[in-house]
């Protein structure tokens, strides 16, 4: 896969596929620019090679989301809203236009001067982005000499601005950008050169959602750790009262082939073995703490308890590689925040203090570090979410493949 590194972008319309996908306030103010801060190392490699940017990016969905009236809701899904804070990031003037493809956006972009930068409205106003549409790709593609893909966040779906754009580009005319390639590598090493012990800690609320990366990672990981909503499919499996923690039940018969296939391996599965339970799902909940063999049947476990943080902080400052995909509890509610905490200084402990290689994915996992001040504190911390998933899972993600 060729990087922005082997090109100059000189007098050259550089199309880029970045994710501005960001969170905003009310009032349109972007609540966590993550995402466009990540793009701005590919951006400014064009402009100072002497070359000219189209970003084209995807914000929410639109098309799933309609007013009342049943038409798109194009002030709150504008990309318009990103043009001033981008603007004052880059330090320069960025053109917008109302749209992806039609005469307007295609007549700025032909006359792009080095230097210069035009951002794209939403390309998911469109039902042929995420149809892949060929047609809608191609007016795309016009937009740009080189096509540049940044989204490692979208690289696992084949839509249009992501993968079959590419197909109008030939293969010295595609290429990676600095955040799709970090994510690419850093990915890699966890599944191909991962030095021992390597570790997975994987939280979130359901077994279902990631089966597949178990699996997978039952093949490489020495150590699995599982906490979370999905910790308590495991606990009931293996005959204990949960009471009303979370739990997939068809998912039970599953979770206990995973630990007799982990037990086949070699692979050592660590389940919470106390938690922080509650009489309801509020922050103002009475809470105390219960050894997970015996939750009462009116309460429910919202994070993981101290003995289980102690046991799990063990396993993880032994470790040479970690991974982590998911939270340990309710962190977003200040009581359950415990538990996703402790594991994120333990993390970091042994990325600086251990020499451990540690990398951060997920969207709640990200948030995690990110709100405890961690983020500087990992190896790396990635910006794909179901992209990463499936990388793990052992899958071809569609955007990285268009560029091969």
């Amino acid at each position: 896969m060729q990087t922005v590194d082997s090109i100059n972008f000189k007098n050259k319309r550089a199309l880029i596929r970045v994710d501005f996908n960001v969170p905003f306030d009310k009032n349109f103010n972007i609540t966590d620019d993550t995402r466009i801060k990540a793009a701005l190392p590919t951006i400014n490699k064009v402009l100072n090679d002497g070359g000219s940017v189209v970003l084209m990016s995807h914000l929410g969905r639109p098309l799933k989301k309609l007013k009342e009236d049943g038409t798109i809701d194009k002030e709150k899904f504008s990309l318009k809203h990103v043009v001033g804070h981008l603007s004052d990031l880059l330090n320069r003037k960025i053109q917008f236009v109302n749209d992806c493809i039609n005469e307007e956006s295609h007549a700025i972009s032909n006359v792009l001067k080095p230097g210069e930068i035009l951002l794209l409205e939403n390309t998911r106003f469109y039902k042929e982005e995420e149809k892949g549409d060929e047609v809608f790709a191609a007016k795309l593609a016009h937009h740009g000499d080189v096509f540049v893909n940044d989204a490692f966040g979208s690289a696992h779906r084949a839509h249009a601005s992501t993968t079959i754009v590419a197909k109008h580009f030939s293969k010295e005319n595609k290429a990676a950008g600095y955040l799709m390639a970090a994510e690419v590598e850093n990915a890699t090493k966890i599944l191909n050169s991962s030095e021992k012990p390597f570790t997975a800690i994987l939280g979130g609320a359901k077994v279902s959602d990631k089966i597949l990366i178990i699996e997978n990672l039952l093949n490489i990981a020495d150590n699995i750790i599982i906490g979370g909503g999905m910790a308590y499919t495991f606990v009931k499996a293996l005959g204990c009262e949960v009471g009303k923690s979370l739990v997939e039940e068809d998912m039970q018969e599953l979770a206990l082939h995973i630990l007799q296939k982990a037990e086949a391996k070699g692979v050592k599965i660590y389940l919470p073995e106390d938690s922080v339970i509650a009489d309801k799902f509020d922050n103002d909940a009475n809470i105390r703490v219960a050894d997970n063999t015996d939750i009462p049947f009116a309460w429910m476990a919202l994070d993981i308890g101290h003995a289980s943080i102690i046991a799990f902080q063990e396993v993880i400052k032994n470790s040479k590689t970690i991974l982590w995909n998911g939270p340990m509890g309710v962190f977003e509610m200040e009581k359950f925040q415990n538990g996703t905490k402790s594991i994120a200084v333990a993390v970091a402990h042994a990325t600086q203090k251990n020499g451990a290689f540690s990398l951060v994915g997920g969207g709640d996992s990200v948030a995690a570090v990110n709100k405890f001040g961690l983020a500087d504190k990992v190896s790396f911390v990635s910006t794909g979410g179901g992209a990463l998933l499936e990388f793990f899972e052992g899958k071809t993600l569609p955007g990285v493949a268009a560029l091969m």
